[in-house]
């Protein structure tokens, strides 16, 4: 299992959930006020934009009055990022996640928060680079599953997230959940409609992506995962026939929520 250093150089285990994950750090007086948060971004931007605008939002609704967050943002250049993917050098990938892990530390942030899926699967050079922690994802995600009481869950989002260990073997391995995973013919196309359509800021495959969140719902899944933080800008819960668990929005609240403990509503 992973562990995380904290500014004071002591380990902590990064086990869920995700408030208990970083409840040893709040006791301590380097996190006993409100945290900054370190955000990287631009993959792509189209998904970064709510990241920004649901942390605000948050914390504005737990303080009140004029209060927004403390953020630092490190936004990439994702056409650099996705040639790297396509190749499939994650070596490469990793460094340059870390590059910006350690930017943003040095720009004052207190822990981190990469603002998309499918860069998990460099989650480790992140942590080896970085002395602050990383909110996780997929932890957070599939602490909210657990939380509604679901546990045979679909999961849409890139290859990548969709078939690779990083992303489903976690939810399963750590969380025990059931992970349901279109046919190879279907995660090909919502893929294509992630990179060619929502990336670019295009919806028009979303009547797609609904029906394959049917199918899966069709295939047992008692809930879906938009497992790519685009993906949200498509598919609406008013049109699932099962409960969707969108990645963007829950990662947005938990960095919110941690930025914030243990701060109390000052009105």
């Amino acid at each position: 299992m992973k562990t995380i250093l904290s500014a004071a150089g002591e380990r902590w285990n990064s086990g869920p959930p995700a408030v208990a994950r970083f409840s040893a750090l709040r006791t301590t007086s380097y996190y006993a006020r409100v945290k900054t948060i370190g955000l990287i971004g631009g993959m792509s931007w189209q998904s970064t934009l709510p990241y920004y605008r649901i942390i605000n939002q948050r914390v504005a609704q737990r303080l009140g009055g004029l209060h927004s967050a403390k953020c630092v943002l490190y936004s990439v250049d994702f056409a650099e990022i996705e040639e790297l993917q396509s190749a499939g050098d994650w070596a490469a990938a990793g460094r340059r996640m870390a590059e910006a892990a350690q930017a943003v530390e040095r720009a004052g942030a207190d822990f981190l928060v990469l603002c998309t899926n499918t860069m998990h699967k460099v989650a480790g050079a992140i942590e080896a680079a970085a002395r602050i922690p990383l909110l996780h994802i997929a932890d957070a995600t599939a602490e909210r599953i657990r939380a509604a009481g679901l546990r045979r869950i679909g999961l849409l989002g890139t290859r990548y997230t969709m078939e690779d260990d990083f992303y489903r073997g976690r939810l399963e391995s750590k969380f025990g959940l059931e992970v349901v995973i279109p046919s190879d013919a279907q995660r090909q196309r919502v893929h294509d409609i992630i990179y060619d359509g929502l990336c670019r800021g295009d919806t028009t495959g979303a009547a797609e992506l609904q029906d394959v969140v049917g199918t899966l719902s069709q295939k047992g899944a008692r809930g879906v995962i938009l497992g790519c933080t685009e993906l949200g800008l498509a598919i609406k819960p008013e049109s699932s026939p099962v409960p969707l668990f969108d990645t963007a929005v829950i990662h947005a609240e938990e960095a919110a929520d941690f930025a914030l403990a243990p701060a109390t509503t000052t009105g």
